[in-house]
């Protein structure tokens, strides 16, 4: 099952039981309908902000240590909330379930400027449309961007490697590239160390990870599927792929955020041999959508 696939039967049923409740209303209590349907938004939207809540609930009991840079208030840390509460609704209702209308096919072709090609990533339980504000800020900045969904979606992490050498040899036709730059978002990270473990580094001129679970995270816990399993910390998968020498990398950054609501504790995004940047106040989700990572990525690219 894909990604949009399963959010568009979870939006389904959803929507069945808000006209299930919104016809009640209306024959028994004699409620308007623009009531009923008042009433289905508001509780759309209470759903999801309970969802991010439980992620936060989890993050705080898991925390890490932030370092004093990246340190944050309360007033800062609402605000993280709520940006992260309109990510999730923005992604999962719409982006992800509907990314074939909103994304389109990728802009590759051969150029004379030098640059390297991205190939993005995305994590769990997502597909190629949490990459649409990212992918039109890269391109707007000169960069090739190129895009896949990871599927079935509850998958082994090492069943996607071949989805991704398939697509890092077509973009490199495409573009008369001989290698690319990997760009990957919380589990897609893992997807491009094990692509790395199994086809070493030739094809990879450098490697940015976003929020990437690198050591695992308690989170996963609630996870379903084996790429759920996984990313719990402590797996056997985790410690393989982590074993000194396993994964040959190439130049690697890895960005993240101290207060991940999703990757807990936050450190386990420091990754040994790459260039850790630790950012404050983004949420998992909002770094689809923060000018902030936009600003990091840019300069990480910058150095290719």
């Amino acid at each position: 099952m894909t990604a949009a696939t399963l959010f568009r039967l979870m939006l389904a049923g959803e929507l069945g039981l808000y006209l299930l409740l919104g016809g009640t209303l209306v024959a028994r209590c004699d409620w308007a309908i623009g009531q009923a349907i008042g009433l289905a938004l508001l509780l759309a939207v209470a759903l999801r902000g309970f969802i991010v809540s439980v992620t936060f609930i989890f993050s705080r009991a898991h925390a890490a240590a932030a370092p004093a840079a990246c340190r944050i208030g309360p007033g800062q840390a609402l605000t993280m909330f709520l940006r992260e509460w309109a990510a999730f609704c923005l992604l999962f209702t719409l982006l992800v379930p509907f990314e074939r209308f909103f994304m389109g096919s990728d802009r590759l072709g051969r150029r004379g400027d030098g640059r390297t090609p991205l190939l993005l990533i995305h994590g769990y339980q997502c597909n190629r449309g949490f990459w649409l504000w990212l992918r039109s800020a890269l391109e707007r900045n000169g960069w090739q961007a190129a895009t896949l969904s990871l599927s079935p979606v509850f998958n082994d992490i090492d069943g996607y490697v071949e989805l991704v050498a398939r697509r890092i040899e077509e973009v490199c036709a495409a573009t008369g590239s001989d290698r690319v730059i990997l760009v990957g978002h919380s589990m897609g990270g893992l997807v491009s160390r094990a692509y790395l473990r199994r086809h070493g580094a030739a094809r990879v001129a450098k490697l940015v990870t976003l929020g990437s679970p690198h050591h695992g995270s308690r989170l996963a816990v609630l996870g379903l599927g084996e790429n759920g399993r996984q990313m719990v910390p402590g797996s056997a998968w985790l410690a393989a792929i982590n074993a000194p020498g396993a994964v040959p990398l190439p130049p690697t950054a890895s960005i993240y955020s101290c207060q991940d609501n999703y990757v807990m504790p936050q450190d386990s995004s420091v990754l040994e041999g790459a260039k850790v940047v630790p950012l404050a106040g983004i949420g998992h989700i909002e770094m689809a959508f923060s000018p902030e990572i936009e600003r990091r990525l840019l300069a990480e690219l910058g150095s290719c």
